[in-house]
């Protein structure tokens, strides 16, 4: 059974949630703290196993009948295991909120309480936000950007018109990453009966929206002042990635896959990248 949920928390994904929150407190504390390590270990672990396997419970049925689930790209938990992922869910994360309340402020309350509820809206009933086309890819996009949020305002970040830029690209980001991704679940979506930002406007149309969002989030970022401007160039391997699929029809939708799996690397690669234009910005006296 553990094995099973350490599955269904994609252990390869934990870094796009804790890196962010990471990375934005200390950009602001410039100190390792309490704060910094318990809110790390959070958004590696506890957070993932509920926005993952909140997901994988109520998205049961869909993904039983979908080829590309049961591995990295997506945990198949037997019945038998949801209610107990769920209380693991509730019990695992718990502490970790509790212990986060008591260093914050109610300004960092409020942005981890948008979080948390981001995280149970978008698969569970009654809200399921997943299945609303455009709020899918918006409260999907707010899984990766809450985190970052949330440590700028844990941390004391001033109100600048720069993080809302750097935030903004962010989410524009996540929408385009989102949107590319649901593509190739269009056959399965509909033969489900599951409505997505990818089943109301087709293939060509979503990739084209991606690709995109990519575009704005890059220009934004580069309207940032140099050197963090350089950061807008990493959006080209994610249009690099998806740019090949244009004119994917919906017949050939799940072609999209192929470039769906280079994501899993360039988030790394750029992961990578973003860390030492940090520490240029940010390590230089």
């Amino acid at each position: 059974m553990l094995s099973d949920m350490l599955r269904s928390s994609r252990p390869v994904s934990w870094i796009n949630t804790a890196y962010p929150f990471a990375v934005a407190y200390f950009v602001v504390a410039q100190t390792v703290d309490a704060a910094l390590i318990i809110g790390t270990v959070f958004f590696l672990i506890p957070y993932n196993l509920a926005m993952y396997g909140i997901n994988d419970v109520f998205d049961y049925a869909s993904d039983s009948a979908n080829p590309r689930k049961g591995g990295a790209e997506g945990a198949l938990l037997a019945p038998r295991l949801h209610k107990p992922v769920l209380v693991a869910s509730a019990g695992v994360c718990l502490p970790f909120v509790v212990a986060l309340l008591l260093l914050g402020t109610w300004q960092s309350w409020m942005v981890l309480g948008i979080s948390l509820f981001a995280v149970v809206a978008y698969s569970a009933p009654p809200m399921r936000f997943k299945e609303v086309p455009f709020l899918d890819s918006l409260t999907s996009s707010v899984h990766f950007v809450s985190p970052a949020a949330y440590g700028l305002v844990l941390a004391g970040a001033s109100v600048e018109a720069a993080v809302f830029g750097v935030l903004g690209a962010f989410l524009l980001w996540g929408m385009a990453s989102h949107a590319f991704g649901a593509v190739q679940d269009i056959g399965p979506d509909r033969e489900a009966g599951i409505s997505s930002i990818a089943t109301a406007l087709g293939a060509q149309r979503t990739v084209r929206l991606a690709l995109g969002l990519w575009v704005a989030a890059g220009l934004l970022v580069a309207s940032a002042g140099w050197p963090g401007a350089l950061a807008g160039l990493l959006a080209l391997p994610y249009l690099a990635a998806a740019a090949p699929y244009w004119n994917l029809s919906d017949d050939q939708a799940q072609r999209a896959n192929g470039g769906w799996k280079h994501f899993l690397w360039i988030n790394y690669a750029v992961g990578a990248a973003l860390t030492l234009l940090l520490i240029v910005i940010f390590g230089s006296p």
